[in-house]
């Protein structure tokens, strides 16, 4: 049997073993693979950022997002957002106000798109662009009114090895914000609040495997790496995060539970902060998603 021949028969034996297009074996980073033609995904989403270090901080992001096929290589998504928080005792010059606390409320929304050049099955390595445009009117560090506007792009590169027991995935990414903060009455008079429009460059990073150990289940580990540039200060922060996933995926149906605490961080740091290698003003120590998908 050539080479060719072989390559061929193996890519058929793993095919039904193969996770479905596009289904997230990783809670952050993400593949290349796209849903087929006139095909319908439904995601919902649910992350937890716990833990400033100083008081409380608890901030909880849903995002219900819908997907379609428009060819096999070419996909359309749209999102809505929404956020809850909780803050006791934690004020950061600049960022955190103060106390803070509300349920869910719509926070957002995004539009994006995602292009395949390459198939990690049939072409060796996969590689895909995906870009979006988002707009966001609450802060999703301190609860308060803000106008956002986040344009994304990344590159999605992901390979099976093991006959697609087990699949990397590697991530590069930018994303360009304005943004506008309103303005903030009673506040202390040392306090600063910045209204002037902003504009921020963030790049980042990410790369994951993922291994099959038994039929429909997937353990992985992913890291991110994240860094900022604002107008005025250079480089604001810098994070790197890690952990664990958890994946089930059926034919219908699918569902990742992932653990990213911050391994080190750095740039811009509050008054009083313990933990001098992290980064806790826009990050938090620890943040934990589940992801839910539904193939229509």
């Amino acid at each position: 049997m050539s080479q060719a021949r072989f390559a061929l028969a193996c890519l058929l034996t793993a095919a039904p073993l193969l996770a479905h297009a596009d289904e997230n074996l990783f809670g952050y980073v993400r593949g290349a693979e796209t849903i087929p033609a006139g095909g319908w995904e439904l995601y919902q989403k649910f992350t937890q950022r716990d833990d400033k270090g100083t008081g409380h901080y608890r901030a909880t992001d849903f995002e219900t997002e819908i997907e379609y096929g428009v060819s096999d290589r070419f996909n359309l998504s749209g999102s809505l957002q929404a956020m809850s928080l909780d803050t006791q005792g934690l004020s950061i010059n600049g960022y955190l106000p103060g106390d803070r606390s509300f349920g869910p409320k719509a926070s957002g929304v995004e539009l994006a798109g995602k292009y395949n050049w390459l198939r990690p099955a049939a072409d060796g390595i996969g590689l895909s662009a995906r870009a979006g445009l988002e707009y966001s009117w609450i802060d999703p560090h301190s609860g308060r009114d803000k106008d956002t506007l986040s344009a994304e792009f990344d590159l999605l590169a992901q390979k099976y090895f093991l006959d697609a027991q087990l699949t990397w995935v590697g991530n590069l990414g930018m994303e360009a914000t304005y943004a506008d903060r309103a303005p903030i009455a009673d506040l202390p008079a040392d306090f600063e609040w910045p209204t002037d429009p902003e504009m921020e460059i963030e790049l980042k990073v990410g790369t994951g495997l993922s291994y099959r150990f038994a039929p429909k289940w997937y353990v992985s580990v992913e890291a991110l790496y994240e860094t900022e540039f604002e107008t005025e200060v250079g480089q604001e922060r810098w994070s790197v995060f890690a952990g664990p996933s958890l994946h089930y995926g059926s034919e219908k149906w699918w569902a990742t539970l992932t653990w990213l605490p911050q391994v080190r961080g750095g740039g811009e740091r509050y008054d009083g902060q313990h933990d001098t290698d992290l980064h806790l003003i826009e990050k938090t120590k620890q943040e934990a998603r589940l992801k839910l998908g539904f193939n229509f």
